[in-house]
């Protein structure tokens, strides 16, 4: 299970920017509308400073095993603009890349700088923001209107209280949209199905691309887009996305002492990728041994057969019990052989919640 993270924005905001520094994949940045056409997509291993910690556990001498991480695929998205719904600036093709995500990072502009042309010609973060937002709702009312149409059709003399009650829900998210709010502001009394095909039913997450100036305090922009989403429930992260790109060029300890010096903690990438995790509600667990460390993503929540199942199929299917330690507990131990002694690897059953940082060793029958 990969995350997919879209990112979307007004034609030079720094989507491209900040797709090239997170990847390191190339994708075409120029100071003009349209510079991307076709989606380019980036796989980018999530940091994870348990795994080498854990590496250091299971080497045998010289030999280490492999460290395998989770992943996110970005997916950098061509600039949206006025119109996208109805097919303006290739917006047809935009739209349908976006489908294909499990969450959006919207960029807006928070720096001024004049050598920068502006869609609209100003700088204003809030009006971007709504601007793709009604493209959004707009293409949500369009597919809406053609799903109630067939099931209106389907409904009339039907007993079908599937058909009936996604009718039902269909007609209220439409009626959410007509306000000209997204379809996540609002909670449903069912699932709202997949195949509804919702854009604006994605979590979104803000990244507020900033100036170097302004990285580590923000700005009056800043400010205004956090409440922006915080009054739709919505995260916030500040990036400048030049800074990812300089930092992308640097060595481990450069970067280091580059954040410090900006006075920041950790890249943005880092945090973008935090806030997908938090904002979909997803973990991380491990297989480790002295062959690979091994991270691997699931929903939290996950009960061990179905996260078993996230490293193949036979293992859910056939699942008997799991040995589990917490990476905390096997680091603390310094070994397995200790961590078993000290009572900390437990065997559970089908019923195990899954937790983040669990170590899991599988057993099952097939």
């Amino acid at each position: 299970m990969s995350l997919g993270i879209g990112i979307v924005g007004l034609p030079n905001v720094g989507k491209s920017t900040l797709f090239n520094a997170i990847t390191k994949a190339g994708a075409v940045a120029a100071n003009f509308p349209f510079a991307t056409i076709d989606k380019n997509v980036g796989m980018v291993a999530v940091p994870d400073d348990r795994l080498p910690a854990l590496q250091a556990i299971f080497s045998k001498g010289e030999r280490q095993p492999v460290i395998i991480p989770t992943t996110v695929e970005f997916v950098d998205i061509a600039g949206l603009v006025k119109g996208a719904h109805k097919g303006e600036g290739l917006g047809n093709q935009f739209l349908a890349h976006i489908r294909e995500v499990d969450a959006i990072a919207h960029v807006v502009r928070c720096f001024e700088d004049d050598q920068i042309i502006h869609v609209d010609g100003r700088v204003d973060p809030i009006s971007d923001i709504e601007t793709i937002n009604l493209e959004l709702i707009l293409a949500d009312m369009h597919t809406l209107e053609r799903r109630i149409e067939r099931l209106k059709k389907n409904a009339k003399g039907s007993k079908d209280k599937d058909v009936l009650a996604q009718l039902a829900l269909a007609e209220e998210i439409l009626s959410v949209l007509s306000e000209g709010k997204p379809a996540r502001t609002r909670e449903y009394d069912m699932p709202i199905p997949k195949d509804f095909g919702l854009l604006t039913h994605k979590p979104v997450i803000y990244v507020a691309n900033v100036s170097e100036d302004d990285l580590a305090s923000g700005n009056e922009l800043v400010e205004k887009v956090k409440a922006y989403a915080a009054a739709e429930g919505s995260e916030t992260i500040q990036i400048s996305a030049q800074i990812e790109c300089e930092l992308a060029a640097l060595s481990e300890g450069e970067v280091q002492d580059f954040l410090q010096e900006l006075g920041v903690s950790e890249p943005g990438l880092h945090r973008l990728i935090q806030s997908g995790y938090k904002t979909l509600g997803l973990i991380t667990f491990i297989t480790a041994g002295e062959k690979e460390i091994h991270a691997w993503t699931a929903s939290a929540g996950s009960k061990a057969p179905q996260a078993a199942g996230k490293i193949h199929t036979d293992f859910e299917q056939g699942f008997i019990r799991a040995e589990v330690v917490s990476t905390e507990q096997l680091l603390s131990a310094g070994s397995y052989a200790e961590a078993r002694t000290k009572g900390w690897i437990r065997t559970e059953g089908k019923e195990y919640i899954v937790q983040d940082g669990d170590i899991l060793n599988i057993l099952f029958n097939v």
